[in-house]
């Protein structure tokens, strides 16, 4: 293995735990990686390898949002519930590092969800979207993992 497939092998673990924990862009990070290392190989291979690999990361991406917003809308949860999570995240994010933006999604949610149904709804509706959360990252993170795979088993092979 030369150095520069280590190092995309280094940034691609990186993105691969920015899907998880959602500190870096994963995805930007995986998918520059893989064409740095198809633009440094310059074979007809690399860049086919490079362009399934991308190909899965944007299937996963639209998958990303169409199973869990699905699930949301079936649940009666709004994106107006959303977007109050998703600010609130990122005023925790800064208020409490790392673990504020799961503090602050929790806390947007319920608290959009409580002002339009009410404490008894709130809650499992909460519940219903850290779920739907929790599944959009799996997704993204099997789909990052295969074309990591994908990128692995072409490193490999050439």
């Amino acid at each position: 293995m030369s150095g520069i497939e280590i190092i995309v092998a280094i940034v691609i673990a990186v993105g691969l735990a920015g899907i998880l924990i959602p500190v870096f862009p994963g995805p930007i990070l995986i998918v520059g990686a893989l064409a740095v290392w198809a633009s440094e190989q310059g074979t007809t291979t690399s860049w086919i390898i490079f362009v399934v690999a991308t190909l899965i990361m944007v299937v996963g991406w639209l998958v990303k949002y169409l199973i869990p917003g699905k699930s949301l809308r079936n649940a009666g949860i709004p994106n107006s519930s959303l977007l109050a999570g998703g600010l609130l995240g990122i005023i925790g994010f800064f208020v409490i590092p790392v673990i504020g933006f799961v503090i602050g999604f929790v806390l947007g949610i319920y608290l959009a969800q409580y002002r339009r149904v009410g404490h008894d709804e709130a809650w499992p509706s909460t519940i219903h979207a850290l779920k739907a959360v929790g599944v959009s990252i799996l997704i993204e993170f099997s789909a990052a993992s295969l074309a990591a795979l994908v990128w692995l088993a072409g490193a490999i092979s050439t």
